[in-house]
């Protein structure tokens, strides 16, 4: 199994285009291919080893060197049994590496032991908060555990999969096609940026982006994470849980700006926003509180009437108030838009400015 992590020499995100041509370079060495935009994908290549004639190392630097010159882009590689293995071998590999996990009980137990619990999947930050009052904090000691305690702590079927993740055991496999478990979007300021407001701009229109696409595909998210990318290169990366899954643009903005005045930035100076909507689910099995406040309401009707538009005339058509005011800054054009005889930006009210 093989976990690529793709990015740019430059530190810029990839485009659309570029990561396509990737996932087609992967189906050339094997059909078992797995998105997982914006910027990874898994790739079962056991029936490869054997067409190929080589191991999984080789293959990853054929993909490697493909990648760098026909897409100017690098790979940071996880090689190991399973797709949860792989992924978070990936993470942990340099650009231009692959880190591999051997296929062997001990050296899957050294590799995993001293990892914070939330490196695991299906762990969050209330999970491992949970699991840490218990002296759980590390996936060593969770694999330690009697599964009987960690059924008590987390739940019965929870705390069998905690028990089998915390063992590297993974049976997921890799569904090419496979629906996305997320959608992200990113800006990037044309220099680095101090000002908090065009730091606000930047995240409402990564919001109004992300919930159109969400409620065009029939989706709602339970979570979502802010990454802001600084001038010296750091990344910063917060997860806020929904309080209840939504596609709503006015409650997603509400989150971002709260993630992001958790950040502190201050002063900070800020090279590119990002948000990615994790926890997809279909809309109709998003439960949704009743609300008695008419505001709300409106600005439902509003936004529903607003994706209309948006779907005959182009997603610029119309705008919040601050985006369309702000369309002829270059580093914050609200979205990437292909209007079809778009009239100008028609500005709206918004619950959220």
């Amino acid at each position: 199994m093989l976990c690529f992590a793709f990015r740019r020499p430059d530190g810029d995100p990839l485009d659309a285009g570029t990561y396509t041509g990737l996932l087609t370079l992967l189906g050339g060495l094997t059909p078992t291919v797995q998105a997982l935009p914006p910027e990874t994908a898994l790739a079962d290549v056991r029936g490869a080893l054997r067409y190929f004639t080589r191991d999984a190392v080789q293959l990853a630097a054929v993909v490697r060197v493909r990648a760098l010159a026909l897409y100017g882009v690098d790979c940071a590689i996880g090689a190991a049994p399973n797709p949860m293995l792989a992924r978070m071998a990936a993470r942990e590999a340099r650009p231009g590496r692959t880190l591999v996990v051997p296929d062997d009980p001990a050296a899957v137990r050294a590799f995993l032991a001293a990892k914070p619990a939330a490196a695991l999947d299906g762990v969050g930050t209330a999970t491992a908060r949970t699991l840490g009052t218990y002296g759980l904090g590390t996936v060593g000691r969770i694999a330690a555990a009697p599964p009987a305690a960690l059924q008590r702590i987390v739940g019965v079927r929870a705390g069998r999969e905690l028990y089998e993740r915390a063992r590297g055991i993974d049976r997921t496999p890799v569904v090419p096609g496979a629906a996305a478990r997320s959608l992200a979007a990113e800006r990037p300021f044309g220099r680095d940026e101090i000002d908090p407001d065009r730091h606000r701009r930047a995240l409402l229109s990564l919001t109004e982006e992300l919930g159109a696409r969400l409620r065009a595909q029939g989706l709602a998210c339970r979570s979502l994470a802010l990454t802001v990318r600084c001038a010296d290169r750091t990344t910063l990366t917060r997860t806020r849980v929904l309080a209840e899954p939504t596609a709503h643009s006015a409650a997603l903005t509400r989150t971002a700006y709260a993630v992001y005045e958790g950040l502190g930035l201050q002063r900070a100076r800020v090279r590119a926003v990002a948000l990615r909507a994790e926890g997809l689910l279909p809309a109709e099995r998003a439960a949704r509180q009743l609300s008695l406040d008419p505001d709300d309401e409106k600005t439902r009707r509003i936004e529903a009437v607003a994706d209309r538009v948006r779907a005959k005339f182009g997603p610029a058509a119309i705008l919040p108030g601050s985006l369309a005011r702000s369309r002829g800054l270059a580093d914050h054009d609200p979205v990437p838009s292909r209007p079809r005889r778009s009239p100008e930006p028609v500005e709206v009210a918004h619950s959220v400015t």
